[in-house]
């Protein structure tokens, strides 16, 4: 086992390296031009969707995104797809098949012409040039996703041809930007940095044929993945149990990121056995029976080395039925949230390597300048959409909200470029970090790329039986629903209106039922209007609400969830907190490098709102303390901190300070936390009520005496707040 180094510090030291579902229910996209029409082989639309599915996605192409922050960003990676030469992704491919490289060069970074990852970050290259396509219809996209694939395809078939030959590879499947060696050498128990993640390497490029089948209807490229698959399967499928578990566990060379998944999604395919035997070939045993038993072992494993693990145990799932593989993804995924998870979504680590899962419930402990590794909230994204598919329960969709408004939209820089995506890496969480932007050729790069181009994938489901809609997200865009003659249309500014406002426009006729989720972080209320009436409506934060009726052309759904500022606390260190806006991180943009410490009750009214504590200084912009209080995704350089110190040592009204100590109970929610949760108040009266009813509990948890209750009451009294 090697020493634990981050893999993108080893590329520094070097040079002094959708779950996609099952391709199921695919469908030729919209928009084709005639020439890419000609081009694409029918699609496979006879699959089943998984027995176990209850819900059930949209096809990328029938989801259209209006203008929001989400499409200034897509645009951006768009015009970088569009301009970045496809011969320097294919130049390291071509170079191992001994095929003319037409003078390109590599992309750099780990796909650099000797690095041991080169040609992973043309598989994310061509898996967001499919889903660009899927998502604009622009056949430019298809046009360069027929380019790759047809290359990829020479150098299968060049490669094929040297079977036998002395170095040429064992099978005829066999595609890579480098020689077998890797894999003959993991299969030796080689450790990282001498081998680096053969298999995460093929993953990626059988996922980007395999999106580039599903999204730009390329058959070819589907052709290429399964002699792929029939090459993974002579490698794994004739090895000792003992020896592939060895193999998985070496860190970094023996991580294979959604193998497991790719080769379940061939036989969902094709009903070829071998491909799920294959599958399973990369079960992590130990891991797997840990979590399957609910232990949590995941303190200093290499996150995005085991997330996707459990994406492709749930594809396994869907294809045998086997439960403990579904009972496995469902408890990782709560150990991971809440319980690694920062205020943006980001997974928390430990600060001597990023990469690493940090200890259960340890949050301030782990906040460094290596923190959230942005490829751990892609993959934690799709391991919850597509438990959500199992379940409809509504917290993965929260989950999916707070990471995806949080940690994917703070990810790209807002400034344009066309040789560099622009994407974060990590996001730090230290008092006053920055971000660094670029990752051209990396792990963070590659992923950066699909993010940013299928934003619409999770907006709306549906149910297994097309009777309901689920809307998730609430974002500007588009459904059409052709099967059933419906065109949802979702007007909103949201997350960038405070007001929070959402308007959904029916066209089409007939029954449908309408489920609207209400977002974790609602304290102002959810208000639903149909047709401007209003619906009454049991809305819950966290939960869905419903509504069940024939529709008609015009039919308009108008949702009002007005913003509110929140504090959220660190599970570690309740008085380390974080500052959110509806569904939007915020930060203080400071300089300092130490925690700023705030004390916000002195200033609040009866109102109870954090909003009348600070100052507004726009529709989505604070200052708190003198210092800028603005949202994570504004994305430059500047230091910012995204948690800080509440410091409130005694019990303080309107600025009335009673010297009474503001102790807090064993659950960390102290006296001032105890009253204002009961805002908003009606009156003073009631305010002064509610006080004197918290202190008779403290007094009962020996927190407070008689006579600093009679202190902290007639502070309450004196203190007059304003409504």
């Amino acid at each position: 086992m090697t020493a634990m180094v981050p893999r993108r510090d080893a590329l520094r030291l070097a040079a002094l390296t959708a779950v996609t579902p099952p391709a199921l229910a695919l469908a030729t996209p919209a928009g084709t031009a005639q020439a890419a029409a000609d081009t694409a082989a029918p699609l496979r639309n006879d699959l089943p969707v998984p027995g176990s599915w209850i819900v059930k996605p949209f096809a990328n192409d029938q989801v259209t995104l209006s203008t929001s922050l989400f499409t200034a960003n897509r645009d951006r990676i768009l015009n970088f797809l569009r301009a970045y030469p496809a011969d320097r992704m294919l130049a390291n491919f071509r170079a191992n098949a001994g095929l003319d490289t037409l003078g390109a060069q590599p992309p750099g970074g780990w796909d650099d012409a000797t690095g041991n990852l080169r040609g992973h970050y043309s598989g994310h290259f061509l898996s967001a040039l499919a889903l660009a396509y899927a998502g604009s219809g622009d056949a430019f996209y298809k046009d360069k996703v027929d380019y790759m694939v047809t290359a990829l395809g020479q150098c299968q078939a060049a490669l094929a041809a040297r079977v036998g030959r002395p170095g040429g590879p064992s099978h005829p499947g066999f595609l890579a930007a480098y020689p077998e060696t890797q894999f003959i050498l993991l299969e030796q128990y080689t450790t990282y940095p001498t081998i680096w993640a053969p298999y995460y390497t093929c993953h990626m490029i059988m996922r980007g044929l395999l999106d580039a089948y599903q999204h730009a209807g390329n058959q070819q490229a589907l052709d290429i993945v399964l002699k792929m698959g029939d090459w993974v399967h002579s490698r794994l499928g004739h090895l000792p149990r003992a020896q592939l578990d060895r193999m998985w566990g070496i860190y970094i060379a023996g991580e294979y990121n959604g193998m497991n998944a790719v080769m379940a999604d061939l036989h969902a395919l094709t009903g070829k056995p071998e491909y799920l035997t294959t599958a399973k070939c990369f079960d992590n045993t130990t891991l797997l029976a840990a979590t399957v038993r609910n232990e949590d072992t995941l303190n200093r494993k290499h996150a995005n080395q085991h997330i996707p693990q459990f994406i492709g145990y749930l594809s396994i799932y869907e294809r045998n039925q086997e439960r403990h593989y579904y009972n496995a993804a469902v408890n990782f995924w709560d150990m991971v949230v809440p319980y690694r998870i920062f205020t943006d979504g980001g997974l928390a680590g430990p600060t001597d390597n990023g990469e690493l899962f940090g200890a259960r419930g340890v949050i301030v402990g782990t906040l460094g300048t290596n923190n959230a590794e942005t490829c751990c909230n892609y993959n934690m994204l799709k391991l919850s959409r597509a438990l959500f598919f199992h379940t409809a329960n509504p917290k993965y969709m929260q989950y999916y909200e707070r990471a995806l408004y949080g940690q994917i939209l703070a990810s790209r820089r807002n400034t344009d470029s066309t040789t560099n995506p622009l994407l974060t890496y990590f996001i730090p969480m230290r008092p006053g970090a920055a971000r660094s932007y670029g990752n051209l050729g990396t792990c963070c790069g590659g992923t950066g790329l699909e993010s940013h181009t299928k934003f619409q994938d999770s907006i709306y489901f549906r149910s297994v039986d097309d009777s309901t809609l689920y809307v998730n997200l609430y974002l500007a865009s588009e459904l059409n629903w052709a099967e059933k003659g419906f065109v949802i249309k979702q007007s909103t500014n949201y997350p960038a209106d405070p007001a929070g406002v959402t308007t959904l426009t029916v066209t089409g006729n007939g029954r449908l039922v309408v489920k609207l989720r209400v977002p974790y972080w609602v304290e102002k209320g959810f208000t639903v209007l149909v047709n401007g009436a209003a619906q009454q409506l049991d809305a819950r934060p966290g939960e869905y609400v419903t509504l069940d009726r024939q529709w008609r052309s015009g039919d308009t759904i108008r949702i009002t969830m007005p913003f509110s500022l929140r504090v959220e606390k660190a599970l570690d260190a309740p008085t380390t907190q974080s500052i959110a806006y509806g569904p939007v991180p915020m930060v203080v943009k400071s300089n300092e490098t130490t925690f700023r410490q705030f004390s916000f009750y002195r200033d609040f009214t009866l109102s109870g709102d954090l909003a009348r504590a600070v100052t507004s200084t726009g529709p989505m912009s604070f200052t708190a303390n003198g210092l800028p209080l603005v949202p994570l995704h504004i994305n430059n350089t500047d230091r910012y901190h995204a948690y800080f110190r509440r410091v409130e040592p005694t019990i303080v009204f309107g600025r009335i300070d009673s010297g009474v100590p503001n102790r807090a109970r064993p659950d960390a929610v102290t006296f001032l936390d105890a009253v204002w949760r009961n805002a908003p108040f009606a009156s003073q009266a009631q305010f002064v009520s509610t006080v004197t009813r918290i202190a008779d509990e403290w007094i009962a948890a020996g927190l407070m005496t008689t006579a600093q209750k009679n202190t902290v009451v007639s502070t309450a009294t004196q203190a007059r707040l304003p409504s």
